[in-house]
This record gives C-alpha cells, structure tokens and sequence, in this order.
C-alpha cells in the first residue's frame, strides 16, 4: 500500500495568541451547578433540594430566573411544572418531537367487502352496499371505514 505522507506547514505571526479563558470566570460556578442538576435530573426538582445541593448563600430562586432568562430563547426550556423545575424543549419545537405510530388492525369480512364494494361502485349509498352484499349493513363496520380515513361521506 502507498504512504501518504502529510505536510504539515507553521505559520509564525506576531500577534499574540488569545488567551484562553476559563469556563469558570465566564459563568459563575453556581449557575454551572445549578443547570448539571437540572439536566441530569430524571424528573423536576423543587427549589429546597436544589438549596440543599448548591453552595451555602445562593439565591436559589435568582439563579433559575437567570437560567430561565439564558434558555428562554433556545431549543430547550427552563420551565417551572407545579413547584418544580425542568428543561422542556421549546414549545415552537415541539413538532419535531410528535411520534407517528402505524397501526396495523385487522379488518372484519364485512369491512374488507364493504371495502370492496366502495372502491369498485365509488361512489355509493348505504342501500346500495346493503343490496349488493345482501344482507343489512352493521353501523359498526361503517364507522370502522369512516374513523380509518378509508371511506368518507358525500
């Protein structure tokens, strides 16, 4: 197999190199504490745990209105549920998360006839199934067709 050999170029400037700041003097410690907490949390957490497990002297309910400020404008949410708090994702966001679930049901003779009888004579009355098929149609196999979306009145 070939080598392939990369050539790796330096380029010297005179402008100093930014100095690289920490996390820590950016956002105060407590607030990344605050925001580990509720992210890792599997269900909302009220304020006097959030207390017990933040620094002594933090204005626990300053901090969330902070962090409430900070998400309100990104794809998740600090939102308060009852007494509690939790990240949710944006209400605007929320059709990204809709599931779509196929439901396979199991059609009755009379529905797959019935069915039948409708694609072919389209469009047809309920006395016309009923002659067709021979004996009286079931309100029931009709509503099945009608809540599926497989039928519909004219």
């Amino acid at each position: 197999m070939p080598s392939v050999a990369k050539k790796l170029v330096v380029v010297q400037s005179n402008e100093p190199a930014p100095q690289a700041t920490p996390i820590e003097s950016t956002r105060p410690e407590e607030m990344r504490l605050l925001e580990a907490l509720l992210f890792a949390a599997g269900q909302p957490l009220d304020e006097a745990m959030l207390a017990r497990r933040l620094p002594n002297g933090v204005n626990v309910k300053a901090a969330l209105a902070q962090l409430k400020d900070e998400y309100a404008t990104r794809g998740v949410n600090l939102v308060r549920v009852g007494k509690k708090w939790t990240f949710r994702t944006a209400v605007d966001l929320s059709w990204l998360l809709t599931k779509q679930i196929v439901e396979t049901r199991k059609l009755s003779r009379a529905a797959i006839e019935t069915l039948a009888i409708v694609a072919y004579h389209q469009p047809v009355t309920r006395a016309e199934i009923e002659e067709i098929r021979g004996v009286v149609a079931a309100a029931g196999t009709l509503d099945v067709l009608l809540k599926t979306g497989w039928i519909r009145p004219r």
